[in-house]
């Protein structure tokens, strides 16, 4: 009985390792997307995002399935537990990058005016957080989770001196409101994915030790 539970528990694992590879794919084509409006990259963004959500559907199904035949003990129902949390976390964030994408899509913004308030250097930010908090579940490294939890801070001041650039760029450029509004949008969820992120790296942590922090939900 052991033995079968254990291949299951390892089952688990390949589809989150699977999910947060196709998470982290979204984010980043998005990126490229946002980086280059010119490219046609929404469907491949919506494509991934669409994966990603089945892939949630089997996990939570393997899950469950675990909880209520298996009837797991100490570590592996934290395993369990932190996997139902996470994929959560990462289903928000797969949403994410659909959101920019569509944004992109509508054409407003132009390449000059990503780099105009540094919106790639907050993207780098968040994606860098994300695939840190993704390391750290593949490895099952504490030390990495809290290193991402303690970033929390970065995408936020990030965020901040962005909001500070777009309201200047309000008040002198009348005539391209559309695109500072959707270049807040994005910022706006770039900082989600930094949120989710630290998210993750809450529940790796709670899943390799058993210490609940933050205020993880």
């Amino acid at each position: 009985m052991r033995k079968v539970f254990e291949n299951e528990l390892k089952e688990l694992n390949e589809e989150m390792i699977r999910m947060s590879d196709l998470c982290t794919k979204a984010i980043s084509t998005s990126v490229e997307y946002l980086m280059n409006p010119s490219a046609d990259r929404k469907g491949d963004v919506a494509a991934l995002v669409e994966e990603c959500n089945h892939t949630e559907r089997t996990i939570e199904n393997m899950s469950l399935r675990l909880l209520m035949e298996q009837q797991p003990v100490a570590g592996d129902l934290r395993v369990i537990t932190a996997a139902l949390k996470m994929v959560s976390d990462m289903e928000r964030i797969a949403d994410n990058a659909d959101d920019i994408a569509d944004i992109v899509a509508e054409g407003n913004i132009t390449e000059g005016q990503v780099g105009t308030v540094d919106l790639s250097g907050m993207a780098e930010a968040a994606m860098g957080m994300l695939t840190e908090s993704i390391s750290a579940f593949v490895n099952k490294d504490e030390a990495m989770a809290r290193k991402v939890i303690e970033a929390d801070d970065v995408v936020d001041n990030r965020f901040t001196e962005l909001k500070k650039k777009l309201a200047v760029s309000f008040r002198d450029e009348t005539k391209n409101l559309d695109a500072l509004l959707d270049l807040f949008m994005i910022a706006k969820y770039f900082e989600r994915i930094g949120d989710h992120s630290v998210n993750v790296g809450q529940w790796v942590v709670y899943m390799t030790t058993g210490e609940l922090v933050g205020n993880t939900n």
